[in-house]
């Protein structure tokens, strides 16, 4: 046997040893689910590549392109090939070991993105061959070339949708479309203020508010091409687009002339940000934090309890996606909502870079980029 042929073999067992140790490690509610190396019956199969972190820290320090196996598709899993991924504050904070939920490590990056089916278990009942599929809920580890996932681990969408639109789809256009509908009875004409506007859930907010008559007063933090990205907003149906600074000044007022206070306030920055959306709620009304950019706690003036008796909640798409596991029915109507709008050409894809997934450091670093408003796409 030659030496070439020496080689191979060693490496290939080398990479069915890592995946069988990793799939050893791994917890049993992942076991259920997919492995990020599993393997097969100790056969071994064919790799693909991964972003990987095996300790939490800098993402662009830590994370690191692998090889790693890709186990024979079973009864009831589907082989697929990842096209696109985005990059999320969350999956930032999850690999900096802040996020409220941490997978075992090591651990593949992402989770969020849009993949084509490859191959299909023989009990598979609900996919095919060329369907596009996204994610059920974090922790699939989307940052690779391709996976064999369980059926129930995704959802189709349509094939016909625009690719960055498909890839966006299952985080920030689902908690847009939760907050406007789960915690006020909003109608056309009544109003919304968000800050953290520029962002992916503020631009979804913004197109599905206007494609339900609802209008939106959006708040950005002041930066030199304010200009441009205000009107890049108003472009896509926001209402109003104001600066920071403005939430305490008189001009509000006049604002208020033109638009009705509003009943929902949207907070994805926390801090004095959230404090200043609270003031101008209407009597009644309700804000729902969703992030907190600033990194500040989210005060509460004791006037706005008393007099206004506003409503503070929080909301996470992750624990709603989990409260309605049980019933797909759920999900697959909120899905087939948004792929409606985006099919009519009302919700679009935040503004994007696409980067291929060997590029990843250079993704990594503009994604941790302040005043930053373009999502970076990890291309497969």
């Amino acid at each position: 046997m030659g030496l070439p042929v020496l080689s191979a073999i060693f490496r290939s067992r080398v990479v069915c040893e890592r995946g069988i140790v990793a799939l050893l490690n791994c917890p049993k509610h992942m076991k259920a689910r997919v492995s990020l190396f599993s393997h097969s019956a100790g056969r071994c199969a064919q790799t693909c590549q991964a972003l990987i972190y095996r300790k939490h820290g800098d993402p662009s320090g830590v994370v690191e392109l692998e090889d790693v196996p890709v186990h024979q598709t079973g009864a009831k899993e589907v082989l697929v090939k990842l096209l696109a991924s985005p990059i999320n504050p969350s999956d930032i904070n999850m690999i900096q070991g802040t996020y409220s939920i941490l997978p075992d490590l090591p651990a593949v990056g992402g989770n969020e993105g849009v993949a084509q089916v490859l191959e299909v278990g023989s009990q598979v009942k609900s996919l095919k061959a060329g369907d596009w599929v996204i994610p059920r809920d974090a922790g699939l580890g989307t940052w690779r070339t391709e996976a064999v996932l369980a059926e129930d681990d995704v959802i189709s969408v349509p094939n016909d949708i625009p690719l960055l639109s498909a890839a966006t789809l299952g985080v920030n256009p689902c908690t847009a479309i939760r907050m406007l509908s789960d915690f006020e009875d909003l109608k056309p004409g009544d109003s919304v203020i968000q800050n953290a506007a520029n962002s992916g859930v503020g631009q979804a907010i913004i197109q599905i508010a206007a494609a339900r008559g609802i209008n939106t007063i959006n708040v950005i933090r002041d930066r030199p091409d304010f200009t441009q990205l205000s009107d890049r907003l108003k472009a896509i149906g926001a209402s109003h687009v104001i600066k920071e600074e403005s939430l305490r000044r008189p001009e509000m007022k006049e604002l208020f002339k033109t638009c009705s206070k509003p009943k929902l306030a949207l907070n994805g920055v926390g801090g004095k940000s959230a404090t200043e959306l609270l003031r101008h709620l209407q009597v009644g009304g309700s804000m729902v934090t969703y992030g907190g950019m600033s990194k500040q706690p989210v005060t509460v003036p004791v006037s706005a309890l008393i007099f206004k008796d506003v409503k503070v909640r929080g909301f996470w798409v992750t624990q709603w996606k989990k409260d309605h596991s049980h019933d797909g029915k759920a999900f697959r109507a909120m899905l087939d909502e948004l792929c409606s709008l985006i099919q009519q050409g009302k919700l679009t894809a935040p503004a994007c870079t696409e980067v291929r997934i060997q590029d990843y450091k250079k993704a990594l670093d503009a994604a941790m980029q302040p005043f930053s408003s373009r999502k970076q796409i990890l291309i497969m």
